[in-house]
Formats: structure tokens, C-alpha cells, sequence
């Protein structure tokens, strides 16, 4: 009972020494990582977007952000090397890929909802990457926060379990990338030829062919040369791999 109202007592005073937001972002942040908040400026600096300001005490997210990206392609890649003892460097690779890829990132920062604990307002619209950006520096923070391990067991226990990393093994990120090791396993020849279009509607798009060797396999437009050149050989994959099975095992080295 006693202990009970001590720490009662220790949380109203920890209230009364933090303003009402930064209480807030902390009683957020520690229900998100399950970790205690042990300095709150690092999760100010971690959700402070970047200003016109040329005062240079006032930090953005960017730094923290860089920081969290080593920190969690090194937890990633420990465990991958644990979990996967007779898996190929280039197994290894993909699978780090997958998980630390902008796409997925943005995935696990909107489901964490971490925009919301922005400390200012953007002068410009946000990133369309803001979510992910936020999530690697909350990492960059924790670290810093607590230390390595700890980190650590947070990433892996509670913003990206093994049962989710478990799932990400057979999606497939790059198409074209699909392709590129498939056609070198089998020595043939892909390649792509794009071109510019102008829409009827006057917009100009980009159109994408993909060859495998002197066979036009399918094409696709898209905004960008990229985003066509990905679609377009994801309509190739899905032709190829009914004729022939371009998914196999790459787990071991052959």
C-alpha cells in the first residue's frame, strides 16, 4: 500500500514538471514502446519538423532520423543472421529489404499513427515518407533513450515482430528486380524501352516496354519512368511465371 501511494505520489509530481503536451507525448510514447521516457527532449526533437528558423538550437527529426535508420538495419540484420542460420548472403539481403524499405516503414508509422505527435505545424505540405521518416526517429530516440538492447527487444517485441517479418518473406518489393534475377539465372536477356506519351487529355505519361529477348512480354504507363518501367514488369512476371516458375527457392545458395 505504501508503495502504491509512493509511486502515486512520484507520477503527480512528474506530471506537475512537464507541461500538459510533453506529458502527453510521453505517456504516448511509453505506451507505444513500453519503455519508461527518461528524457523527453530527444521525442520533442524526434516529432519537430524542420523550420525556416536560423537559429541552430532548434533541432528537427532528420538527425534522429538518420541515427534510427542504422540502428534498426543493425537489429534487423542480427536477427535475420540468427533466425536464417543457412540462408545466402544475397537471402539475407532481400529479406532486409523488405523490411526496411520506405514502403513498409510508412506502413508501421501510420499504424502507430506517429504524425499526430508532431510538436509544430509544417510551413509545407508533409512527405508522403513523414510516417516512416517519424518512425525511424523514434528508434533514434529510444536508443538514445535507453541503450541498445533494450531498443532492441522493443523493436522486435513490439513494432516489428518476428510473426511480421515472418510475412514479408514471399511479398515481392521490386518486380523489375524480380526479373533481373531471374533473366541472369537463366541467362536471357530483359530490357526495358520507355518512351514519353501525350494523353488526349494533354497529361504526359511514360509508356514502358519490356523485352525478353526479341519478344515484346507487356508494357504499362504510369507518372513516371519508374513507376512504369515496375508495372510494366510486374505484367511481365505474372506472364512468365504462368509459363514458368520464376519464384523459386533462394533461401540457399545454388
Amino acid at each position: 500500500m505504501e508503495l502504491k501511494k509512493y509511486f502515486s505520489k512520484f507520477l503527480t509530481q512528474r506530471k506537475k514538471n512537464f507541461s500538459e503536451k510533453d506529458y502527453y507525448l510521453s505517456s504516448e510514447i511509453s505506451k507505444i514502446t513500453g519503455c519508461g521516457i527518461q528524457n523527453i527532449n530527444l521525442y520533442r526533437e524526434a516529432f519537430s519538423l524542420k523550420t525556416t528558423s536560423k537559429n541552430k538550437e532548434i533541432r528537427n527529426y532528420e538527425r534522429l532520423e538518420f541515427l534510427g535508420d542504422s540502428v534498426l538495419g543493425a537489429i534487423i540484420s542480427w536477427h535475420l543472421f540468427a533466425t536464417y542460420p543457412d540462408a545466402n548472403e544475397g537471402y539475407l539481403t532481400q529479406m532486409k529489404s523488405k523490411i526496411v524499405n520506405r514502403k513498409n516503414l510508412n506502413k508501421l508509422g501510420s499504424e502507430l499513427n506517429l504524425p499526430k505527435f508532431l510538436q509544430n505545424e509544417s510551413q509545407t505540405p508533409l512527405s508522403e515518407n513523414i510516417a516512416g521518416n517519424l518512425f525511424e526517429a523514434l528508434i533514434g530516440a529510444l536508443y538514445l533513450d535507453v541503450d541498445y538492447e533494450t531498443c532492441k527487444k522493443v523493436v522486435l517485441e513490439r513494432l516489428l515482430t518476428p510473426s511480421e517479418i515472418n510475412k514479408l518473406e514471399n511479398k515481392i518489393v521490386s518486380y523489375k528486380g524480380l526479373l533481373l534475377e531471374w533473366s541472369q539465372k537463366k541467362k536471357v536477356n530483359i530490357k526495358y524501352e520507355t518512351c514519353e506519351e501525350l494523353q488526349p487529355n494533354k497529361s504526359l505519361v511514360f509508356r514502358s516496354y519490356v523485352w525478353l529477348d526479341e519478344e515484346k512480354i507487356s508494357n504499362a504507363t504510369e507518372t513516371s519512368k519508374k513507376k512504369a518501367e515496375e508495372k510494366a514488369a510486374q505484367r511481365a512476371f505474372y506472364i512468365l511465371n504462368k509459363k514458368q516458375s520464376i519464384l523459386e527457392n533462394q533461401k540457399t545458395a545454388t
